[in-house]
């Protein structure tokens, strides 16, 4: 672990710790608690991760609003991993709120895999091929009582309207080749116009971006990071074809997988607005956030206009 300063990513973020969560595990779970620690660096923007011994880790809201995801975590992926053939981290334990730590915070195992980056997916055509086989057995699960995603994913693309032409305006004030706004907004606009979901709704992970697959010799190991899970429009999964892909792995995603133009226009909206509202978030933060913002802009809006 680098001893250089964390970023912070939120301005209500939570400090955590390695010394906390030591006390956290003597107090609730001391079996664990002898065990080594390391906070563990890594570009995700909802949790800390304290890595326990050599095959748990400890999650820890980075933020309030993280409380809720972890939580539909605990309830529903237990029920879900045994009907996934691809790896998926099922909670061990739920540690309570207390003075210091006003939070429930989870111990999980540690999954086998390195985290992937764009650049690890980008060019990946068995990987999308892997992706494209989870998202599918996914949204073939019976998905009738499932929740409502705690981060809104998989509802209509108009609820994001405002929001997403509000950023888009934000990344051509500053300048310095971010976006082309006028291609961003035609683009964006042609996803608004595709006719909304009418079909049942099916399970989404709703966060299928590189840096939550897990990868073993160029291949999927492991998918981790379900805080967005929940039920809606499939297209929102599909958005991997250009937060994790080029043409070539795109083309193999889009092979796989049986979804009508119109979900594949609703997905391709989704990414682009999933990655306008990243990017000047996180733009000076969180350099693999805006390293897969920035690509999937260009793989939109090239794609978009081809």
């Amino acid at each position: 672990m680098s001893d250089a300063p964390r970023p912070r990513l939120h301005p209500d973020e939570i400090d955590v710790d390695a010394d906390l969560v030591r006390r956290l595990l003597g107090g609730q779970f001391p079996q664990w608690a002898a065990l080594p620690l390391e906070v563990f660096e890594s570009s995700g923007t909802s949790n800390w991760i304290v890595r326990l011994g050599d095959d748990m880790a400890v999650r820890l809201p980075r933020r309030p609003s993280s409380v809720a995801s972890l939580a539909m975590e605990f309830a529903w992926l237990p029920r879900l991993a045994p009907r996934l053939s691809v790896p998926v981290p099922v909670p061990l334990a739920r540690g309570a709120p207390t003075e210091e730590f006003p939070y429930a915070w989870y111990v999980y195992p540690w999954l086998a895999g390195t985290g992937g980056t764009i650049e690890a997916t980008a060019d990946a055509t068995d990987l999308a091929h892997d992706v494209a086989g989870f998202v599918r057995e996914l949204q073939h699960l019976e998905a009738s009582g499932g929740p409502t995603p705690n981060s809104g994913r998989g509802l209509p693309l108009a609820r994001r309207d405002a929001r997403t032409r509000e950023c888009i305006a934000e990344l051509d004030a500053l300048g310095g080749g971010l976006i082309d706004a006028g291609a961003a907004i035609r683009a964006w606009e042609a996803s608004l116009g595709a006719p909304v979901w009418e079909g049942p709704p099916a399970w989404l992970h709703g966060d299928l971006l590189p840096t939550n697959l897990l990868l073993a010799d160029g291949r999927l190991s492991g998918v981790i990071d379900f805080g967005s899970l929940g039920i809606g429009d499939p297209a929102c999964d599909l958005m991997v074809a250009w937060t994790n892909c080029s043409d070539a792995a795109r083309a193999a995603f889009r092979a796989e997988l049986d979804h009508d133009a119109a979900t594949w226009l609703r997905a391709r909206g989704w990414a682009l607005s999933w990655a306008v509202i990243a990017l000047p978030y996180y733009l000076r933060t969180n350099p693999e956030f805006v390293a897969t913002a920035r690509h999937t802009i260009r793989a939109v809006l090239a794609d978009a206009e081809a």
